[in-house]
């Protein structure tokens, strides 16, 4: 029991730290993050159902431009939402990014419907290890969201566009003046946000099943896990997600499902009221 409650979490952890992830990566380009990320998760599991189950198309490319157009959701957020508050020093991009994936979530529930649908097409097959029954989706999550953690640090690190995004991190004027295009950047970073929300939410579909709000709860334990992480360090970010996914799944197994999230979320608290800056962040340095 205490083996299955552990890789069940990891797989939730590995979702949450995806959808934290596309917090940090806004949050460290822009300042600002965007409250729509649950919505976008929602939209990446809707879009891949309705292009493989609904018009039968190919898995792979079916979840190919369900990634595609959540990245360009990730687009219109920062265009509509974020870039015209931003400019001003004004902090309205907050609400504006949550009335944007309120829209979202209404548009789909008023075309796609409100009953949970099934995605049978990631569930296929299983193992036995040390004695526990898991399905080749359990195994997949946890190592997705890692390689693509892992991937993401390699781009930034290696990569002459992951280096003009870790120059407009640290000085947004400077890479201006050396020829680097802040906002396209910025609007870069939003649609990875939104794209690494949308393989959340094809590799969650198979176990929430796919409805129109069920991005919500993900998104605000995916800030949570954001903030408890810190949200200037992505490993750290990831970390926490991995972390705070074991602790619900342990507290469901052992507890029950009506402590899940009375107790998580107590945690998070207490961790904050210890650690102010996040299990890995770092204090912000203010220069007088």
């Amino acid at each position: 029991m205490l083996a299955s409650a552990i890789l069940t979490g990891l797989g939730l952890g590995s979702m949450y730290g995806l959808l934290a992830l596309g917090f940090y990566i806004t949050y460290a380009v822009s300042s600002t993050v965007n409250f729509a990320q649950g919505s976008s998760m929602m939209l990446g599991a809707v879009f891949a159902y309705a292009f493989a189950v609904k018009l039968g198309w190919p898995l792979l490319p079916a979840m190919a431009l369900a990634l595609a157009l959540c990245a360009a959701y990730g687009v219109l957020v920062e265009l509509v939402a974020v870039r015209p508050f931003a400019r001003r020093g004004s902090n309205a991009w907050l609400m504006a990014t949550v009335a944007l994936g309120i829209v979202a979530d209404n548009t789909v529930l008023f075309t796609f419907g409100k009953e949970p649908r099934g995605f049978p097409m990631l569930t296929s097959g299983s193992l036995q290890l040390a004695g526990i029954n898991l399905s080749y989706l359990q195994l997949a999550i946890p190592a997705v969201g890692l390689s693509l953690a892992a991937a993401l640090h390699v781009f930034s690190k290696r990569f002459i566009y992951g280096k003009a995004l870790q120059a407009v991190v640290q000085n947004p004027d400077a890479a201006r003046l050396m020829g680097i295009n802040v906002p396209l950047v910025i609007c870069a970073a939003y649609a990875a946000s939104t794209l690494l929300a949308g393989v959340a939410g094809i590799m969650i579909a198979p176990l929430a099943n796919v409805h129109s709000d069920m991005g919500t709860l993900f998104g605000l334990k995916a800030f949570a896990v954001a903030i408890l992480g810190g949200l200037t360090s992505a490993w750290g970010v990831m970390l926490a997600g991995l972390l705070f996914g074991v602790a619900e799944a342990l507290i469901t197994s052992f507890l029950g499902s009506a402590y899940t999230q009375i107790l998580s979320f107590t945690l998070v608290i207490v961790a904050l009221a210890l650690m102010p800056n996040g299990l890995f962040g770092r204090a912000a340095v203010k220069k007088v």
